[in-house]
This record gives C-alpha cells, structure tokens and sequence, in this order.
C-alpha cells in the first residue's frame, strides 16, 4: 500500500475553506512563524477517505474476529452500553461543572452512577467500599498497595515484604516495588497453583501481604486460597486480590467471602468495557472495612436530602490517584452491563466463560500437550507436543500460522513457568460455531507441525508483513507506513 505522500497530486485539494469573514491578527512572533508551507500530501477527499478504511481494514478487533487472548478477557462489548455511554447529558459533562451549588442538577446522574456503581461491585466482591478513580488494571494495583502500605504507616508495622507467585501477571511485582516493598516470588506446585508449604515456609513478620489472582494466570483455581488468606492475617498482614480473572467467577464467588482485604477490578475484562488501544480503562479497587478510610479522595456519597456529593475530607486517605473522578465513561459502561444482565446474568457469565474454555481443553487435548490437567476455569494453558518440539516447532510459529486463518493468536510465551505456553481465553460470548473454527484451525495446525512444519514457519502469509523482528518492531517503533 501506498503511503499518503506517495499518493500526492500537486495543487489536489480534498476540501476548500471558506475567507474569514472577520479580521485575522497574527500574535506569533516572526522567529515561530514557516518560512515556507508545511509539505503536506495534496489529495482529494476520497483518496483520503479510501487509504484510512483500507487501513482500518488491517486492524484485528473483537467486533471483526474471534480474539481468544488468554488473561486479556476479549469479550464483545454491548453498542447498548455505547450508546448510554453517547447521551449528551452523560458525554458532554465536563468535571468542573458544580456539585451542588447553581447548576448542580446537571451532574447529580453522573455522581449517582458512581455511586450505584460503587454499591454494586461491593455485592460482587464482598467488599465495604470502592472508588472509581484508577485509569486502568495496573493502576488499580499500584492505588491498592499504597492502601496497602498506609494501613501498616498507620498501625505503626514495620513491613518490607510483599508474597507473590512465580505465575502473577507482570504488574503485581511492578506495583508492590513501586509502593516501596521488595517482592518475594513462590513457586508453583504440581497442580499448576502457588505452592503452600513454599508459601508458608515465606511467611514472616515483615511480610505485608500476599497479591493473588484467582483463578491463576494458568486458569486454575487454588483449592487452599481461604487458608491463604488466614495465614497471612495471622502476621497482620493483608490478602491483595488481582481482579483480572474474576470473569471466571463473577456472580459465583466472592473475593471478600475467600478472606481479600482488597480488591482491584478490570472493567473491560469482566464488565465488557473497551479493552486495548492504550485506553481508556478504569480498575476499581474495593477493600473491606478497616481500610474504607485510605481509599483516595474524592469519594461519591448520599447526602440525608438524597442528593449526591464529592467527599474529600478524609484524614486517613491515601489522597488523589487520578484528576477528577477517573474514567467516568467506561465506569458507566460496566454500571449499563451489570444493570443489564442483573444477579441471574453475571452468574451466567462465569457459567459459560468457563464452559467454553473446557470445551476448547478437551477437544484440543489430544492435539496439544496440556500444561497442568484437571479442569480449568476461564481460559486453559497448553504448550507444544515432544513431536512439534523435535521438528522445531515453537508456539509462536502457531500463533503466526492462525492469523492465515481469520484468528488472533493467543497469548503466548506467557505464564512464563510454562515452556511454550498457549494461553487460550475463548470467554462467554462466543458461540460454539465460532469454537469450533478455532478448534478445526488449531487442529489442522497442529496436524501440519508434524507433516510440514515448513508452512508454519513462512507463516503469516496473508498479511502485509509476515514475519518481523518483535523485539526490535517494539524497541524502534517506525509509523512512517501510515
């Protein structure tokens, strides 16, 4: 494909604007000003319009085709959340407008939502109180352990250490270290879950806390997680739960129910908002009782008149994490998603998010190795074969091989404690035709590792770029081909 300036007709233009009908002043000084016109592509309206659909065609989204991300949660988001989220009186508010003072009723829906949003995740996860404020998962994270870090500061500890397993998504390390503690790493057992003497064997009084997501980034369950949670309490310490697989569970199982004094929330994993692209997000954290007073400023409350205001005033508070009151948008997405799908359809979620994923296990297990047996929750890990190892076949070489096919890879090479990981997350919105093409794809993938493992590896052939460089791509970013 051509690029925009390749494409340029000299004296093209796509629009004409219109001589000011009022008198233009020039305020720049002359050393700001061009000495010549910026050397812009001059093309008409439709060469422009045709090369941007064109590269749109090449984006790969969860409205185009299937994206079974593992630990991502790519799940189809409602256009009826998108089109609440559009109503003017909830998109054209701006933060500044006044609580309530002159003008005040035009923000008392939007502070209600946080509210009712706020009420609701607390019958979720079983938590005393959230606040809305963190722009994205690993924001909430890093809110979470500086909560964290001012019930100790408060209660006079003397803690440096925070517990996490060796299969933790990336993010729990990086928050606990930036919240100033050092991280301890245990092991995963057998049973692809955190090991519990290793655990134990760690706990001490300068351990904080353990950070937890449940199910694991191996979609497995840990049977000892309501001990867990008391070991930890018995040093005084505090039970993290990482939110990002609560979709396995959701409507099922509360975290606070398991022993979690707090709680962070992927909103577009669980409640179906936006996910990728850099944002927007939003990551809630909840936490039980003792620690409703760090949560940051402001916080919505009900007044006795039944209107609606910001609380800032909180001596104990961790203070502000975001400007004004977080991503007010998808925060008002997940609230549409939960009023729509009520008690009965959030457990519906879990039920069948965790249906499909042992559908995909089973009828892919005599294809691929599985990389801990037994029955998974959300999403199910494999690894390659000891036949496609020997023809050195890689879980990159299938994830490149299913792009020919229509399908987004999924994640791999991740959890890192399994070798050439596969980590497969078909979630609950996807039907089992859709299953099926994935399974038949995977299948005839894993038929050609053994019989031509070539055409694996020349894989993808239908993309504009077949096989680049990852790590260099990453490092040297280059967007010159737009």
């Amino acid at each position: 494909m051509r690029l925009l300036f390749e494409k340029s007709v000299l004296g093209r233009r796509g629009i004409r604007v219109p001589a000011a009908d009022v008198p233009t002043t020039i305020n720049l000084r002359g050393d700001l000003l061009r000495e010549a016109p910026a050397e812009l592509p001059e093309l008409s309206e439709l060469d422009v319009v045709r090369h941007f659909t064109e590269l749109s065609r090449r984006n790969f989204g969860v409205d185009t085709n299937f994206y079974p991300l593992g630990s991502c949660t790519m799940k189809y988001n409602p256009k009826v959340a998108e089109r609440i989220a559009s109503y003017p009186g909830f998109a054209h508010l701006h933060p500044l407008l006044p609580q309530l003072r002159i003008g005040g009723m035009l923000t008392q829906g939007a502070l209600a939502v946080l509210y009712e949003t706020d009420l609701l995740l607390r019958e979720i996860t079983g938590m005393a109180g959230f606040t809305m404020q963190p722009l994205a998962g690993a924001h909430g994270e890093l809110c979470g352990m500086m909560i964290m870090a001012a019930y100790h500061h408060d209660r006079g500890n003397d803690k440096t250490t925070v517990l996490i397993p060796d299969s933790a998504h990336g993010t729990n390390p990086a928050s606990a270290a930036i919240a100033g503690y050092d991280v301890v790493s245990v092991p995963t057992d057998e049973h692809g879950v955190m090991d519990l003497k290793a655990f134990k064997a760690a706990v001490n009084d300068k351990v904080a806390g353990v950070m937890l997501t449940c199910p694991n980034t191996l979609g497995l369950f840990n049977p000892h997680i309501r001990e867990i949670c008391d070991v930890i309490h018995r040093v005084d310490g505090l039970a993290y739960y990482d939110g990002a697989n609560l979709n396995a569970i959701v409507g099922k199982a509360r975290p606070g129910d398991f022993g979690f004094d707090i709680v962070h929330l992927n909103l577009h994993k669980t409640f179906a908002t936006p996910h990728g692209g850099g944002g927007p997000g939003a990551g809630p954290v909840g936490v039980t009782e003792p620690l409703v007073d760090f949560l940051p400023v402001s916080i919505v409350v009900k007044r006795n008149d039944g209107t609606y205001a910001l609380e800032y005033d909180r001596a104990r508070s961790i203070g502000y994490v975001a400007p004004f009151y977080g991503n007010f948008g998808i925060v008002l997405r997940a609230y549409v998603y939960m009023l729509m799908l009520g008690r009965e359809g959030l457990a519906e979620v879990a039920e069948n998010a965790v249906l499909n994923a042992n559908y995909v296990r089973c009828r892919l297990k005599g294809h691929y190795k599985l990389a801990y047996e037994g029955v998974c929750k959300h999403e199910c890990v494999f690894t390659v074969t000891d036949e496609m190892a020997a023809n050195e076949v890689h879980a990159i070489d299938i994830a490149k091989a299913l792009i020919d096919r229509g399908f987004h890879p999924p994640t791999v090479y991740f959890p890192t404690v399994v070798k050439e990981s596969m980590m497969i997350e078909p979630t609950e919105t996807e039907s089992k035709e859709t299953l099926d093409a994935f399974i038949d794809a995977m299948i005839e993938i894993a038929q050609l590792a053994t019989t031509d493992p070539q055409k694996l590896k020349d894989a993808p052939i239908t993309t504009p770029v077949s096989r680049p460089d990852e790590v260099v791509a990453a490092k040297n970013l280059d967007i010159a081909c737009l």
